[in-house]
């Protein structure tokens, strides 16, 4: 695949844990192009390499070797400063627990990225934002603070400042574990509407049937390796 074409490669990438005296590793050569646009699911089993490879991509975590580019940039060898930077400015988190500042409001939390970035223009950062915010549902909630949310409206914030940024890709890790069933499906569909919509690249790491079944792309890892990489044709479904 022509690399223009590429939110992601990975080549013969490598992660191995020191545990006392152990050496313990997590994933183990693994090759991976990932298409701009992609909706893809990392699955396995518990200590399959799933979360930890979400992590290399992520530059939450650096590789024991081998090579990662994102969006043509490689991140092999950079500093923590500058894996930060490059996290702020290419890169969104979805995680299971929100991670949102309790003591900000909805449209605080999702402009958080672009305050970071240096965005010092308030009117044209709080336009940037609200729009996104309607977007995901949450127009008319942009003064509640997370206490005063459900879980699905926290997860919905945590979409929205994902997406402010126009990330090269939006990492999910478990992003349905703390959601009941219901509300879960409604994540996945908004996500789904937003990859569609945005063209925005997303890929998650996961054990949910349900995450499987909206992805279009399945990579099922075990013992730190790929075990299989499928096309799947994901469910429909109207917000």
């Amino acid at each position: 695949m022509n690399e223009a074409e590429l939110a992601a490669r990975v080549r013969n990438v490598t992660k191995t844990y020191r545990v006392g005296n152990l050496s313990v590793p997590a994933v183990r050569g693994v090759d991976l192009d990932i298409e701009k646009g992609a909706f893809l699911s990392l699955a396995g089993p518990s200590g399959s390499g799933k979360t930890t490879l979400l992590n290399l991509l992520g530059a939450l975590d650096t590789a024991t070797s081998g090579d990662i580019w994102i969006g043509g940039h490689s991140i092999n060898g950079l500093s923590n400063k500058e894996l930060a930077d490059f996290r702020n400015t290419n890169l969104g988190f979805v995680f299971q627990t929100f991670n949102l500042v309790p003591v900000l409001t909805v449209i605080e939390n999702a402009e958080l990225p672009l305050q970071l970035r240096g965005m010092t223009d308030r009117d044209e950062r709080r336009d940037k934002v609200e729009k996104i915010l309607v977007e995901v549902g949450l127009g008319d909630l942009l003064d509640r603070r997370p206490n005063e949310l459900s879980g699905g409206q926290q997860q919905r914030v945590a979409i929205a400042r994902a997406l402010v940024k126009n990330p090269t890709i939006v990492l999910a890790d478990e992003p349905t574990a703390n959601l009941d069933s219901e509300t879960a499906r409604e994540i996945m569909v908004l996500m789904q509407a937003m990859n569609e919509k945005f063209g925005t690249t997303f890929v998650f790491s996961t054990h949910d049937p349900l995450v499987m079944e909206y992805a279009t792309r399945l990579v099922l890892l075990r013992d730190g390796k790929i075990e299989s990489d499928e096309r799947t044709e994901p469910v429909q479904n109207a917000i």
